[in-house]
């Protein structure tokens, strides 16, 4: 990885293997994660926080099944934590559709994506495990089928072993 203007503001780039991940901290807390391409050099970690979040990335990118351990800054309204509580119930391997959490929260699709889009702790919260009805839907506030986010998204739904029979269209339909 080369350097990237810009990753002054993280506390730490870790590589990922899709790319990178930023980690911004404050204090002892995980402020917010940031999916990365590549062309982001990798930062060490400026305090124990960023630490602690660069140690644990890379224990879920070698092992789906690890659990995230990480005080997080509060962040977003009631309604998004309530959205997020529930997304961070989903079982790796599995996905739900915004409909399907719409219906358990008594709300609608669009705002359950909007709460996904607002996510500030991706793979902490795995919003990556929720899905449009007939297809991968958005993921990070993109929709470019063929573009990074998406690619992200591909990449963690088949490493957490996400099935055909969990989803509610083929498998090959979203990932070419």
């Amino acid at each position: 990885m080369s350097t990237q203007q810009g990753s002054e503001i993280f506390s730490a780039i870790v590589a990922a293997p899709f790319g990178a991940m930023g980690i911004r901290t404050e204090g002892e807390r995980l402020r917010e994660l940031v999916y990365l391409p590549s062309h982001y050099a990798e930062k060490a970690p400026v305090d124990a926080a960023a630490e602690r979040t660069a140690v644990q990335l890379a224990r879920y990118f070698a092992d789906a099944d690890f659990r995230f351990d990480l005080a997080l800054v509060e962040l977003g309204s009631a309604f998004q934590r309530r959205v997020w509580d529930m997304i961070a119930s989903i079982p790796r391997g599995s996905v739900r559709t915004y409909g399907q959490l719409a219906k358990l929260l008594e709300s609608h699709p669009r705002a359950i994506g909007q709460a996904c889009g607002a996510n500030w702790f991706p793979l902490v919260i795995p919003c990556h495990r929720v899905t449009a009805a007939g297809g991968l839907g958005g993921f990070a506030n993109h929709d470019d089928e063929n573009g990074f986010h998406l690619g992200v998204k591909r990449w963690l739904l088949r490493h957490e072993g996400a099935l055909a029979t969990d989803m509610p269209w083929q498998q090959q339909s979203i990932f070419p």
